[in-house]
């Protein structure tokens, strides 16, 4: 017999809302966390939610660091997350740049990765969350059909609660 339970998702952008944004984050030395982000994740995490990043990477076809390079960052990123008791369902990423590989559906403010994440997750997008810090996030959430869509600056000036 298959679950039809549909699951609450945090969906987050990774620069600028889960570590401060700096140009092209793809060293572990250059990563750092938002101050109060674990907080966050593990109040999210304790209400039932499922957590996912979903991230423009422009920088792969940019050629400023490659896949490899991300993959690695991401890895390590999520083990912080683990050591924290903070477990990240999934991370989604967009390597692609219009001007350089074309247009696509996952980029943001395009909804491609929350969607993916809906249907392989079985997620219900009116009960979920995403927090980011551009309009484009917010854009993309709005197009899944995400119910409630935050600026982390403003859960920062609220003290993240």
């Amino acid at each position: 017999m298959t679950s039809s339970k549909k699951y609450k998702a945090l969906f987050l952008d990774r620069d600028g809302t889960i570590n401060v944004e700096k140009n092209y984050v793809f060293r572990i030395e250059d990563f750092e966390f938002i101050p109060g982000i674990f907080k966050l994740l593990k109040s999210y995490q304790n209400k039932g939610f499922k957590l996912f990043v979903i991230t423009n990477q422009s920088g792969i076809a940019r050629k400023y660091y490659t896949e490899n390079d991300y993959f690695r960052l991401n890895d390590w990123m999520i083990q912080q997350f683990q050591k924290q008791g903070i477990e990240i369902t999934k991370v989604y990423h967009c390597p692609h740049h219009p001007e350089i590989t074309g247009e696509c559906t996952c980029r943001k403010p395009e909804p491609g990765m929350i969607l993916q994440a809906i249907h392989e997750f079985n997620i219900d997008p009116v009960n979920s969350v995403l927090i980011g810090d551009k309009k484009r996030d917010i854009l993309a959430g709005e197009k899944a059909g995400i119910g409630k869509n935050l600026y982390i600056q403003n859960l920062l000036q609220a003290g993240l609660d």
